[in-house]
């Protein structure tokens, strides 16, 4: 088995942070935590309800980026638990099951899944803790109580490699009318469906999307499919987000310049200024989707939201963040987080939201298989991260392809 993981090995992350921007190869090298295995062996089936998969396609996404690059800072929240020890690279990821136990059974051998919540971390199911946490109850796995206990075995490999081995609990099937090229996108295209409808736009509203990748795009794909009576912003960095956000439909697309005065004008805000101020609007958007997290792009989503209305914070950064937050104070603007996906309340019932996504991908109403614009096999996965990571090659996902 091959597979690309991360430690959380204090020393190391340290190193990586202090000699990467001098020494950008350092996070391939022994003084770096990520760990390229070449040669696993095939670990057994650890209990009754474990399976194993080979993978056929998988996406490189920015998360998977911010851990190989070693982005995490030891102060945040999450590097806390014991839980969050190893990570195994490569969470997008579309494969048929090779071997089941015994006890599994929502599979069988040749079934194509896609992961659902083994990147978010163990839950009671996948540790089969019996009575389940409320969360997991409710079928939202990623909030569970019980993620960082670590009873009992933990999966290996994933989706930057070969395979990997699963609990039944953490993976999804696959419909068989959809592509690979499609099935890649479940995950991906669910945290952007969970973000929108963590606060969905009413109708006629003025919506923003922060962030032209993968996350960003999507997003602007889901309010388009099925909120399309509101009005849809999207702010970009590169031509080629640019035209793939003119591509899904977004109203209006902007990519540098003042951008202040031109969110004032499309959402009708007045635009104020004062010297040494990055500046504020007043009426400005019901909702912005921060596909994007970065310190400033949290401070010009606040400031770019009108009173009462709300930012969700789809994108985030594993690092700590100096961030205005006076808007929550005085325009009761509403900061929202968005972690992954769960169970949707939709249509007058609930719902997991791969079910609604693949609904999606089926009839057709989004399609985003043109997003993937550069296709490898995994051995040269430093070309492919290097694609991922540099825009000028007009980079969108990028795939692995085994």
């Amino acid at each position: 088995m091959r597979a690309i993981y991360v430690e959380k090995v204090l020393p190391k992350m340290l190193a990586v942070k202090a000699l990467r921007p001098i020494w950008p190869g350092v996070i391939w090298s022994p003084f770096s935590p990520v760990r390229v295995a070449k040669e696993l062996p095939d670990p057994p089936l650890p209990g009754d309800r474990w399976l194993r998969v080979r993978n056929r396609m998988a996406g490189i996404c920015s998360t998977d980026l911010s851990l190989l690059l070693v982005e995490a800072e030891p102060q945040i929240a999450p590097v806390a638990l014991p839980g969050n020890y190893r990570f195994y690279l490569g969470h997008e990821v579309v494969g048929d099951v090779v071997e089941v136990a015994p006890g599994v059974k929502r599979f069988t051998v040749g079934d194509r899944v896609v992961m659902e919540s083994r990147f978010a971390g163990s839950n009671c199911h996948t540790q089969e803790i019996v009575p389940p946490c409320p969360f997991c109850a409710q079928g939202q796995t990623r909030l569970c109580e019980n993620a960082s206990l670590r009873q009992g075995p933990t999966g290996v490999g994933g989706g930057w490699g070969d395979g990997y081995t699963a609990h039944e609990a953490e993976l999804w099937p696959v419909s068989p009318d959809l592509e690979d090229e499609q099935a890649i996108f479940i995950e991906p295209l669910s945290v952007a469906l969970h973000g929108v409808l963590r606060r969905p736009p009413t109708a006629g509203a003025h919506a923003l999307v922060i962030g032209g990748g993968t996350i960003g795009l999507l997003t602007g794909h889901v309010l388009r499919a099925l909120f399309p009576q509101s009005h849809l912003t999207m702010i970009v960095r590169y031509e080629h987000q640019e035209q793939a956000a003119r591509a899904i439909g977004a109203h209006e697309v902007l990519r540098g310049g003042e951008l202040y005065p031109q969110l004032a004008r499309i959402s009708g805000a007045r635009h104020y200024t004062f010297p040494f101020n990055r500046g504020m609007l007043l009426g400005g958007f019901e909702v912005v989707y921060n596909c994007v997290g970065s310190p400033q792009a949290l401070t010009d989503g606040l400031r770019w939201a009108r009173g009462g209305g709300t930012m969700v914070m789809v994108g985030f950064t594993l690092g700590m963040v100096k961030v205005d937050l006076n808007p929550i104070w005085y325009q009761e603007v509403n900061l929202v987080g968005s972690h992954t996906f769960g169970v949707e309340w939709w249509d007058g019932k609930t719902v997991h939201t791969f079910d609604l996504v693949i609904d999606l991908l089926r009839s057709g109403k989004i399609d985003p298989r043109p997003l993937i614009t550069h296709r490898f096999p995994f051995e040269e996965h430093r070309r492919a991260v290097a694609t991922a990571l540099d825009k000028r090659l007009s980079s969108i996902k990028v795939v692995f392809r085994y």
